[in-house]
């Protein structure tokens, strides 16, 4: 499979690519970043960085910087100061392509229609620009994988929404809207439930290699914010899912209905509207988002026995 990757490296961006770049069936032919866990400029260079870690050199643009209709937020916080948990190291001897992300989207779209998936992990600006410099994007593209939203569970970053759609619902609802007839959304509902536990990382805290001991430095950090909330050592991995997803859709079972986001709450801005009503068509969607949204396959359930087999497996390298 071929992919463009939109991402905000970020650990579990930083995961995501090294589980990417160890499955023979995944071709990564370009990078955007876009601001998100980081800045959009420190997180080029973060994929720049691991990218050359695991030996691929795909073109990586530096995307939208702000999102589109709000401040700026970032969530060093979570993924450290360096966006990689303090473990970013010296600069990356590559250096990042000329033009935008969203340019690039576009450019690649037209130059293969109908032969490449987007994975999108971070913050939906670049995906969102994308599609209004190009209003044929949904049917250039192969299919489009999401990481973001909490449609039927709790958002991570408010109680309703999760940090992806918060840091730009207005492109969040601009790309759930824009007609993508493959959109996959990998939400909270599914990245919750891939959580790996002290088992899991005591065993790769055991391997040793370049790609292993860079993911348990990544892991040590993550691990730590995330004890810090259950009280145990585990983390969950948002990102790393969402690719192996993209990749093998059996990993998971699906709902399809058209999807939302709340712009406009109080309380709840970034929030996915969903009509779960077994009654209803997508009336109230229509009605209140835009007429006539294409359904979104929403991911529900995960085989997480498989995921995490896969995923430690990646790392080990």
């Amino acid at each position: 499979m071929q992919l463009i990757l939109d991402t905000d490296p970020g650990v579990d961006d930083a995961l995501a690519i090294m589980y990417l770049a160890a499955q023979e069936d995944a071709e990564i032919v370009a990078v955007g970043s876009v601001h998100g866990n980081v800045a959009a400029s420190v997180g080029a260079l973060n994929a720049l960085r691991v990218l050359e870690l695991v030996g691929l050199t795909p073109p990586v643009t530096v995307g939208a910087a702000r999102p589109l209709a709000q401040p700026l937020r970032t969530a060093e916080f979570v993924h450290g100061e360096d966006g990689l948990g303090g473990h970013a190291g010296p600069l990356p001897k590559g250096t990042t392509a000329p033009g935008s992300a969203a340019e690039q989207i576009v450019r690649l779209a037209r130059t293969h229609p109908g032969e490449l998936t987007l994975l999108a992990l971070g913050p939906l600006t670049n995906v969102a620009l994308a599609a209004l410099l190009e209003p044929d994007l949904p049917s250039l593209l192969r299919s489009v994988v999401v990481m973001g939203g909490a449609v039927t569970v709790p958002g991570n970053i408010t109680p309703y929404a999760d940090a992806n759609f918060y840091h730009d619902p207005e492109a969040a609802d601009l790309v759930l809207g824009a007609g993508f007839p493959e959109l996959t959304l990998v939400a909270l509902d599914a990245t919750e439930q891939a959580r790996v536990d002290t088992d899991w990382l005591a065993a790769l805290a055991e391997v040793r290699g370049p790609r292993a001991d860079f993911a348990n430095k990544l892991l040590d950090h993550y691990g730590q914010f995330y004890s810090n909330m259950f009280g145990e050592h585990s983390c969950t991995l948002h990102d790393p899912l969402a690719a192996a997803i993209a990749l093998d859709q059996k990993l998971a079972t699906y709902r399809q209905m058209p999807l939302g986001v709340e712009l406009t709450g109080t309380h709840t801005r970034g929030q996915v509207v969903s009509d779960l009503r077994t009654i209803s068509s997508d009336a109230y969607i229509s009605t209140n988002t835009g007429a006539g949204r294409v359904p979104v396959k929403v991911a529900e359930s995960v085989d997480v026995a498989t995921f995490r087999d896969l995923m430690f497996k990646s790392l080990k390298g």
